[in-house]
């Protein structure tokens, strides 16, 4: 049976929403996007989204995985290039990757064998974001009691991203290569509005760029044909409440920190 998507604590109610492109006008009063409510729960739905890193063994249906990305599909892109594709795992598929990631991640042959990765990160990282990086993989090991130089403890929490962190879903992001920079940044516009519709649906989620580490293990898995690159992967499910490592809240400076009022200048 088909699922409804009924209405949710972070999302208005169909009545007096605002139509979809196409639709009768609404006058503007009317329009729940316009009140000091819907406002609200944009925002939370925002500042509620976190990195979770356990997750409950529990179902997420095929229906609302997809009108998750119908929803985030209405992101902006350059002249409405939409550059994603987006590949699904879930049960028997999504366990049988996470057995060959894992063997690979745990086998530094294997690993040295994979292919490079496009650059995440900086080759050379400097301050701020040097301290940024390091108080983040503090503040988490902390957490789980992972003491500074157990590196054994590090490898074991580091292959959890290889498990989805137990997702009941594995989403992986690709695009073709033949797109440029700008592509790049209307995807991490897309990637946010999943992140962001998913918990107005009550589900939570894990960007995980660690996939990049095992691309050749995740390429062959789906098949990816030589003019697509991977992205990123993302866990998708339902948060578990007693995981300490979930209770992680990483700082956010104030918008007067990196943000600043452009006055006119003289003549």
């Amino acid at each position: 049976m088909p699922m409804t998507i009924s209405s949710h604590p972070f999302s208005p109610s169909s009545k007096g929403a605002a139509s979809p492109p196409g639709g009768a006008d609404v006058p503007a009063q009317d329009l729940s996007l316009r009140t000091g409510v819907a406002a609200s729960v944009v925002d939370q739905a925002i500042l509620s989204r976190r990195s979770i890193r356990a997750f409950l063994d529990e179902p997420v249906a095929d229906e609302l995985i997809l009108h998750l990305l119908e929803v985030a599909s209405r992101a902006p892109s350059g002249t409405n290039t939409q550059p994603w594709q987006v590949h699904i795992l879930r049960g028997a598929a999504l366990q049988q990757l996470v057995e060959q990631a894992l063997a690979a991640f745990d086998n530094p042959e294997v690993l040295a064998a994979q292919p490079k990765p496009y650059d995440y990160y900086p080759l050379k990282w400097v301050s701020p974001y040097l301290e940024r990086r390091r108080k983040v993989g503090y503040d988490l090991y902390a957490l789980l009691g992972i003491a500074k130089g157990d590196k054994e403890a590090m490898h074991r929490q580091h292959a959890r991203n290889y498990a989805f962190f137990d997702a009941p879903v594995g989403l992986f992001f690709s695009i073709d290569r033949v797109l440029c920079q700008g592509s790049w940044l209307d995807y991490g516009m897309f990637l946010q509005s999943i992140m962001v519709a998913a918990r107005g649906h009550g589900l939570d989620t894990c960007p995980q760029a660690a996939w990049l580490t095992v691309q050749g293990v995740v390429e062959r898995f789906l098949d990816l044909r030589d003019d697509q690159a991977l992205v990123c992967g993302m866990a998708l499910g339902y948060a578990r409440g007693d995981a300490v490592e979930n209770r992680l809240e990483t700082e956010r400076v104030s918008a007067r920190s990196f943000a600043r009022f452009c006055e006119a200048r003289a003549a």
